[in-house]
This record gives C-alpha cells, structure tokens and sequence, in this order.
C-alpha cells in the first residue's frame, strides 16, 4: 500500500472474519488455520453442454470468499482465472437493515466492511490489467465503499459512477427526501482499464437540430471558436474575413472533421490553424453564415452521428415490474436490460465475467446470452436451488423470453457446471487444527494439494497424486513410516523431488528422505499445512 495514502479504518480490520454455523460472523487472527485453509470445488451437476474442466461456466454455490479464493488458489482454477477476469458485476446485500424474503441485509458496519472488502482484494488478484469492477450499492455504504476501492484499486483506477434512477417519485420520507436512485461504482484493475462508449437512438426533438442539408445529407452545425481570446496566437489571427478576437474568442477546429476529410494524424499535426480551415471548407465541411455578423460553423452529418453518448445518469432502464416475463419473484432482482448495459461497456463475447453474489442469476443469464463465459457464486443453498440454478438452465434449454432474449437474439445453447464448496477440513480447538471427520482419502489428498498449490491429478496408480513442476505430491492416509518413503522415493525420475505428506509422520521417515531424496519433504497433516497462517510451498 502506498504510503501516505488515505485509508479507511475500523474495528476488526486486521482481523479475518469467519462464518459461524449460526450464519453469523467471528473475528479470528489472520493466521487462524481456518482463515488461510484453501476450500475445495466439488461438483453436484452439469447442465448442458459441458467440457468437464474449471473453464466451464461455473455456478458455485457457498460463501463467497471461499469460492473466489479457491478460484485464486487451486492451480487448476487459477490458471483459468486468476488476472483473466474482465469484469465483475456485483450487487451485494445493502446493508439496509431490513430482512427480506430471501435474505437478510443487516449487519453491523465493521462486519460488513470487512466482508466486502476481503472481496475486493480477490478481486484484484482475479482481474485481467484491463478489467473493470463493478459494485451495485445505495446511500447506506456507498461512500464507505468508495473509500476502500480508492484504497485497493487505487485512486486513479476510479472511471465513474453510475446514478441509476430506479422511480420517477417516492413518498416523502419522514426526515428528510425519498431515494430515487442506487450507485454502481466503477474501478479498474489498473490504469490499463477503459470503458466503451454506448450511444442511445436519437430522440426526435433532437433530430430538429438537423435542418441543414446538402448533397452529403442533413446536417447539424458546430462551432469553430473556443472562449479563449489568443490575439497574438495562430488561433487567435483572421481569417477570410473573420477575425475572432472581435469576439473575445480563438479558432478551435475539432479534428474529426478533419479525419473525415482524409487527412491523417501527422498531416493535421503539421497545419495552421488557417491551413486547418481551409482544408475543412475545400472539402465542403464549412456552413458559412447567411446574416451579417454570424461566424463560419462545421458541418456535423447526421448519417455520421452514433447517437447520444450514454453517461453516468442512467433515467432509461426501469425496475422489473410485477407483470414482467423476466420476473423471478427474487425479492432484489435487477432488470436484465441494466446487467447488458454494463457488460456492454466493460466486456466483450468471449471474456471471463464474474458476480460472487448471485441471488435469482441475474448476471449470469445476460452474460450467458451476450456470449461471455461467467462464473457466479450464490451463498445461501436455496436460493441457489430455487432461483439461481432454475433460471440459468431455462436459459440453457432456450425457454427463457424474459429480458434481452430478443435484443440479443438468444435462442438457446451452452451450459455450465454446479460445484459446491467443500466443508472446512479443518476442526480447530484451543487453537490446534485437527482434520475433519467427513474427509475421505481422495478428499484429504485433494485438499492437500489444494493448499500447498499443486495441481492434483487424483489416483492414477502411482504413489502420486500431484504436481508443481518437478515436484511431486504423495498423500497418505495414515502414517508415513520408513517403507512408505522408500517406496515413494523409489518412483521418482531423475531431477525431481517430492513433498509426502500424511496424517501421522515416524522419525525415521524424515532421516530418510533427507538422506535419499535431498529437496525433498515430508509432512504432517495438518500440522505443517498451516503453519503460520499460510501454506507450505
């Protein structure tokens, strides 16, 4: 972090925040085993066409963070999606206070800080140099948000904020006005992140300012000065007749016009502004005026105008109505029209995007119509199994007519694959780790390599079942005595080395593999997987 930067603080900010089993929150160190533990991917289903691998479109059902850093963590995910997300859409609850029907949005501010910020910072990890984050939010934490993107991101990575006004009217709240719009704040990873222009059709009062016409076509005018009064300048001299210091004003041709007579970047560089005019008004892009006293304009063409530029007041997208086809019955859903928009500006078909807080999938369904791959990630398992994982495989199967079906012309195709978060493997008490009593064999041996960063292979009838370059990973589920090594190292090619770990470690194991496999280690489980907060690697 840089120093001398403003920070936002608060109570519990050095501290890690873990569920409890009661759906609330606990303050532990950093360093708590559970804190640092790598969850596992575990898939319950496939829908649709599928390759099998974390390059699927994924739908992920658990806590948020747990899913966002195994996809930082695993190697087999990682390697997908770590610095390769172009954009994240997020709505997150509110923190509004209130209890809604499918989720409750209240929690204490420094509780929720913390939540959304250990987010943020794999957000960070996560996103392409380019990419952009979006964060969805009203008045209750917007500001407080604000400040810790500005801290994570860095001021200049700020690009705007959106003011999406979501009623024309409220009723006139008690103290003080009715809320008439949220905030989606905009960041980019880094300096590298730029947004694309949108434009809006036209309106018809606007199409009035188009009077003019030529052989070219109708035409509005733009204005050749600019408020400067520059007398003594090239852009303050007469010409033809027109002398804009009588104006208090100077030349300023806009270099489109001047692209669109055929000039390149260079050639305009080298011209007067003079030489400028002149080669606009022999191209025939100079309206002259037709009443004494009027300055000479450009011609601005209407077959050439893109539209309105879309800004940050966003008054055109309304909320979902109750009649509409698109209509979960999610009590926060967001109209799809709003989710395009955004992927609009920040992605194109083929990019990675990412909403870790799901609900009834909104994000998910446009970006699996707009062609981007997504991953999204729902907390609760009913929401999930009621409104995320149902409306996704509609719109899989082609029988989903809400939204922007017909904009983007969807009829159907894809998929995407289900996964869960694997329970805590740890169990700590008194602050020691133990294992937990659910993992099987393959479980413990995926979890080890889950957290020491290798890339598990599974049993494949060797005494291995990971790799991270040359070195090979070998689980035991029981102990590791002086015939276990043997035969462990007894496999190994020439160059590598190994890192053996099991549940229990004799002695004369660790001699041993010192003496025969220099490099190489052996380790308890899991006592040396969490080791000072953070993995052996």
């Amino acid at each position: 972090m840089a120093s001398g930067r403003l920070t936002l603080s608060w109570v519990g900010k050095d501290q890690a925040l873990l569920n409890t089993p009661d759906g609330g929150y606990e303050w532990v160190s950093r360093h708590h085993a559970r804190a640092t533990e790598v969850r596992l991917l575990k898939e319950t289903g496939k829908t649709g066409t599928v390759r099998g691998n974390p390059g699927d479109n994924l739908l992920i059902q658990g806590d948020s963070y747990d899913a966002l850093h195994a996809l930082c963590r695993i190697p087999e995910y990682a390697r997908e999606y770590r610095g390769k997300v172009k954009q994240v859409y997020i709505d997150p609850p509110f923190n509004t206070g209130q209890s809604f029907t499918d989720y409750s949005d209240s929690l204490e501010h420094s509780i929720w800080l913390s939540m959304i910020r250990e987010r943020f910072l794999l957000f960070k990890e996560l996103l392409a140099a380019d990419g952009t984050v979006w964060v969805h939010l009203d008045d209750n934490e917007v500001h407080r948000a604000r400040c810790l993107l500005d801290e994570i991101f860095g001021p200049s990575s700020y690009l705007a904020t959106v003011v999406w006004q979501r009623t024309s009217a409220k009723s006139l709240a008690r103290r003080t006005m009715g809320t008439m719009h949220e905030s989606i704040l905009v960041y980019g990873a880094t300096e590298k992140a730029e947004l694309q222009p949108l434009y809006l059709p036209l309106e018809e009062e606007y199409l009035k300012r188009y009077s003019n016409d030529d052989e070219r076509g109708r035409y509005d005018t733009g204005d050749l000065t600019a408020g400067s009064h520059r007398p003594h300048l090239d852009s303050g001299m007469a010409w033809r007749g027109f002398d804009p210091s009588t104006i208090r004003r100077c030349w300023a041709v806009p270099r489109n016009p001047l692209v669109e007579t055929g000039l390149t970047e260079d050639q305009i560089a080298s011209l007067t502004m003079r030489e400028k005019l002149d080669a606009l008004d022999e191209a025939g892009y100079i309206h002259w005026p037709r009443k004494l006293g009027g300055f000479p304009r450009y011609k601005k063409y209407l077959h050439k105008t893109k539209g309105r530029a879309i800004g940050n007041l966003w008054t055109d997208i309304n909320v979902i109505n109750s009649q509409a086809v698109e209509r979960t019955g999610f009590s926060t859903q967001k109209p799809e029209a709003l989710i395009e928009r955004i992927f609009a500006m920040g992605s194109d078909p083929g990019d990675i995007v990412l909403d870790c807080f799901a609900g009834s999938g909104t994000t998910a369904a446009v970006a699996h119509k707009m062609g981007r791959r997504w991953v999204t990630v729902e907390a609760l398992a009913e929401t999930a199994d009621n409104f995320t994982r149902p409306r996704l495989e509609r719109v899989v199967v082609g029988d989903d007519a809400g939204g922007v079906t017909k904009t983007v012309g969807w009829e159907g195709g894809g998929g995407f694959r289900s996964l869960e978060v694997a329970p805590s493997a740890l169990e700590v008490v008194d602050e020691r780790a133990f294992l937990a009593d659910w993992l099987s064999a393959d479980d413990f041996a995926a979890m080890v390599a889950a957290q020491l960063g290798f890339t598990y292979s599974g049993a494949d009838g060797s005494a291995f079942c990971g790799e991270r370059g040359r070195a090979r990973l070998a689980v035991v589920n029981g102990v590791v005595d002086e015939v276990v090594a043997r035969g462990v190292i007894g496999q190994l090619d020439e160059g590598e080395r190994t890192v053996l770990v099991g549940r229990g470690v004799a002695p004369e194991a660790e001699v041993l593999i010192r003496e025969l496999s220099p490099g190489s280690r052996v380790l308890k489980a899991p006592r040396d997987l969490v080791r000072r907060g953070r993995a052996v690697r």
